[in-house]
This record gives structure tokens, C-alpha cells and sequence, in this order.
């Protein structure tokens, strides 16, 4: 017998917790976050539209914040503690776009918010 799992919203200071990151910008604090997307590859990203979306990613970029922003993604976690410029801390205030660090792999920060009621894309 297959059990579907319920979806539980999260903020970024639970999404923190999940994935033992750190809060570098909190677009707008108490937004609830529903599904994730998981990818490298910035043109997947544009394939889909969802808000209250997350991005998970290796790819620490001014051009996953871009990416982000014509895809209407309200977070990004940038994965493998991968640092962030001081250009897309810039663009993503002006974008309005949460941004969070994690130590861990984007397969594994999948995984915890998967566990935690995140929901895939698809």
C-alpha cells in the first residue's frame, strides 16, 4: 500500500534547521515555502513556474539569481557550502529572493525537505 505525504509548508527558519544552513537573506519573513526543484542546470529551471517554490543547487552564480527571478523561485539553497558573491547578495535583495547556504549535497538537502513535507515540482 503506497501512503501519499502530506504537504507541510515550512519557513526558512524551519527550512534551516532541515538542512543545517545558514539565512543570508529573508526576502519575506513567514513566506511558507510548499515545493522544491533540485538542479544545476539553470535552463530546467526555466521550464516551470510555481510560487513559494525552492531551488536547490550547486551552482553559486549571479545567473542562478537571475534565473530564479524570471522563474518566480522565492528561495534559493545553494548547496556543498558554496559561497556567495557580493553581486548576487545585491541581486537578490533587489530581486526579493531568500538565500540559504548548506553544507550539505543537493541530493541529500532533497532528501530532508522531501522527509519534512516539501513537495517535488514534479
Amino acid at each position: 500500500m503506497m501512503f501519499l505525504k502530506k504537504l507541510f509548508p515550512v519557513n526558512l527558519n524551519q527550512l534551516i534547521k532541515f538542512v543545517n544552513g545558514s539565512i543570508l537573506y529573508d526576502s519575506l519573513p513567514g513566506l511558507e515555502l510548499s515545493y522544491a526543484f533540485a538542479s544545476d542546470l539553470m535552463s530546467d529551471a526555466l521550464r516551470w513556474y510555481k510560487e513559494n517554490m525552492i531551488l536547490i543547487t550547486g551552482l553559486a552564480t549571479i545567473q542562478t539569481i537571475r534565473t530564479a527571478e524570471l522563474a518566480g523561485i522565492s528561495c534559493i539553497v545553494i548547496a556543498r557550502g558554496k559561497k556567495v558573491t557580493d553581486d548576487m547578495m545585491e541581486l537578490s535583495v533587489e530581486s526579493h529572493i531568500s538565500i540559504v547556504t548548506s553544507p550539505m549535497s543537493v541530493f541529500e538537502i532533497s532528501g530532508k525537505l522531501y522527509q519534512n513535507g516539501i513537495k517535488p515540482l514534479y
